[in-house]
């Protein structure tokens, strides 16, 4: 399976392009810096090299949002994303978790993240007096309705600080969430599984003047052998 870390940043690059990935990343030049990736050209590892795995475990020591930011990430995220039975929510697929890991995993973003949710703190102090992660859900939606559309027309990059973070805030909700085991279920995505193949059709037989013979049908379309290997003699015909 594709290490999911390294899926997580294909999806979100491509989604958020350089608002997302880049804001508050510039060069001197203006220019957008790259984000950092670990490199390697070792081929005999699959998923994670060594050095990749020693670098994801120095990121989960490390602590980027205190304790007040991680429970308001978690109540955002179930608000963006409410939690649906059987499988549960943002919460049981340890989004907010995945977010902080992405956060320091990819530098570029903290700005917008930790900048996004000081302002959701003030806006909800400013109009209900009360912290966002305590507010009512009503009083939640009323402030982000004010932040969930962007303006097609203009880049994301120029657009107020709320308005990023809460697009990226948005990306990384649902892509952790369905990159989670607890996601994939409430998809009901199985994976690649085998077909069972019964031969060609009738009418497309019929169609073109064919038939098969019965024994080698038999031998060739029998589902309770079908994990076995076929065996041929030296001549080329079917034994088994």
């Amino acid at each position: 399976m594709m290490d999911r870390r390294k899926s997580i940043q294909t999806m979100i690059l491509g989604a958020g392009a350089s608002a997302l990935a880049f804001h508050g990343c510039k060069t001197e030049g203006g220019e957008a810096a790259a984000p950092e990736t670990v490199a390697t050209t070792d081929k005999k590892y699959y998923g994670r090299t060594p050095q990749e795995a020693e670098r994801d475990a120095k990121l989960r020591e490390e602590q980027l949002f205190n304790e007040h930011e991680m429970e308001t990430i978690a109540v955002l995220s179930t608000v963006i994303l409410p939690p649906k039975e059987p499988h549960g929510g943002p919460l049981e697929a340890d989004v907010p978790e995945f977010i902080e890991f992405i956060g320091k995993d990819m530098p570029q973003m903290q700005n917008t993240l930790l900048g996004g949710l000081m302002w959701l703190d003030h806006k909800s102090n400013t109009d209900y007096e009360v912290e966002f992660k305590s507010a009512s859900l009503e009083q939640q939606k009323e402030i982000l309705d004010q932040i969930c559309n962007q303006d097609m027309e203009v880049s994301l990059d120029d657009q107020p600080l709320e308005i990023q973070f809460f697009a990226l805030m948005r990306n990384l909700v649902v892509t952790g969430y369905y990159t989670s085991k607890v996601g994939i279920a409430d998809l009901g995505y199985k994976g690649n599984s085998p077909n069972v193949w019964d031969g060609v059709p009738d009418d497309v037989l019929k169609k073109h003047g064919v038939e098969y013979d019965p024994e080698w049908i038999a031998k060739c379309v029998d589902q309770s052998k079908r994990n076995e290997i076929a065996v041929w003699d030296e001549e080329g015909n079917l034994l088994t």
